[in-house]
């Protein structure tokens, strides 16, 4: 004999246990009251013991079923609960989203996009990671990570990346710097200075592309120092350490001590991208996806 109880038998049962009368209940439920009746005593074999006292004019519950009642109900709220989670999540409204990110994506589009997505998705439980483009990547290969942002990012096979914007690259000088009350200034002009540049292991092609802007114009350029973010870049600039190339956002962050100058004639641009990984079409992504598109093209 089968003694496995369905959830329809909890629905069946707990209509009764309400209503107390199988008429109305089998009304409430739109079954036959036979039918009803026949799912009733199915549920009590099941269960081994009675769960209604029937007379010819009154239903009521036995202590088991008193007992069942309680339970039932809140079987049944947990699974309607557990298959609105499930719906919830298979939209991409709620769950986990693991998003790496750029330090000078924060200068740009990213916080918009966040703010967006935040107020779609307010299910969503958001963790953002701040890394080099290089790191990102590994997260994202590596499943720690379901989206990212990279700046100027080497190719990768198992990635989806597109580019949301790109802009162009700027001169930074100390403030007191002889060509520093110019309006814009040639990539030739910076051949003989020191260079900060941002660590070369954030990323090959981030790092190769100003670098071309000085190949461009016939040298390779001396680097004195390294940084791993643009505020260290900034201030080792403004007290004399030397010169360097940046994506034009970092004049929103330049202190008082550097300025940043138009690189004349220069074409090249710095690429800031969204990634995921090529096979992951979860609903979650997707929406990040769609948004970050959004928000990026009315930039």
């Amino acid at each position: 004999m089968n003694t496995e109880i369905e959830l329809r038998h909890l629905r069946y049962f707990t209509a009764v246990a309400e209503e107390l009368h199988f008429g109305r209940a089998a009304l409430r439920l739109h079954l036959a009251q036979p039918a009803l009746s026949q799912q009733i005593r199915r549920l009590e074999e099941i269960v081994g013991a009675p769960l209604f006292l029937r007379t010819s004019r009154s239903v009521a519950l036995t202590a088991a079923g008193e007992v069942l009642l309680g339970r039932a109900r809140r079987t049944l709220r947990d699974v309607n609960l557990d298959l609105e989670e499930a719906r919830s999540i298979g939209r991409g409204e709620s769950g986990f989203l693991n998003v790496g990110f750029i330090g000078s994506g924060m200068l740009s589009a990213l916080p918009p996009v966040l703010q967006h997505y935040r107020a779609a998705y307010p299910g969503v439980q958001l963790h953002l990671h701040e890394s080099f483009t290089s790191r990102v990547v590994a997260g994202l290969i590596g499943g720690t990570l379901d989206a990212g942002f990279l700046r100027d990012s080497d190719p990768h096979a198992d990635l989806v990346v597109e580019t949301l914007f790109s802009e162009p690259f700027v001169a930074v000088l100390p403030a007191d710097h002889p060509r520093a009350k110019q309006r814009s200034i040639a990539a030739t002009a910076l051949r003989h200075e020191p260079f900060v540049f941002y660590a070369r292991s954030a990323g090959t092609l981030a790092s190769e592309k100003p670098l071309s802007l000085c190949g461009e114009a016939g040298f390779r350029p001396h680097i004195v120092q390294e940084a791993s973010n643009w505020v260290s870049i900034l201030r080792l600039i403004a007290v004399g350490f030397g010169v360097s190339i940046a994506p034009a956002c970092v004049a929103t962050v330049a202190s008082d001590g550097v300025v940043c100058l138009p690189l004349r004639g220069a074409t090249e641009v710095s690429n800031v991208e969204l990634a995921w990984r090529r096979d992951d079409h979860r609903p979650i992504v997707s929406s990040f996806v769609r948004i970050a598109r959004s928000v990026a093209a009315r930039k």
